[in-house]
């Protein structure tokens, strides 16, 4: 049996846009940290952080999941993963910091421009 976060009841409902779940212990989310603040400015996007509530930085768009109850619901083995939410449902997902990639999930270019264009979660 797979054990379950003490908040693990259901989850409510995500909020449409872009969600980025990530970690201060994760060398690729350290790295990108300055997107996250860009992107927010750019697009509607929620970060939820597993493990410092102050990372990437304190903002209303930053939600704390310490418990890693969100990022058991959605089924996460690895960080930075990036999710887009319609309707309150996933529908596409990638993880790692992939440039390229990014800028066409998000349909935002110019993301980082002075990081490393691939950094693996």
């Amino acid at each position: 049996m797979v054990p379950q976060p003490a908040s693990s009841g259901p989850l409510t409902q995500l909020p449409d846009g872009l969600i980025a779940v990530v970690k201060a212990d994760c060398p690729a989310c350290s790295l990108i940290q300055p997107v996250f603040a860009d992107l927010a400015k750019r697009v509607d996007l929620t970060v939820y952080t597993q493990d410092d509530p102050d990372f990437p930085e304190v903002a209303d768009w930053v939600v704390d999941d310490t418990d890693l109850s969100t990022s058991w619901h959605l089924g996460l083995d690895a960080v930075p993963t990036l999710l887009r939410i319609e309707d309150g449902v996933e529908t596409a997902r990638t993880t790692g910091w992939d440039r390229d990639r990014w800028e066409e999930f998000t349909d935002v270019e110019n993301l980082g421009p002075d990081l490393p264009p691939f950094k693996p979660g």
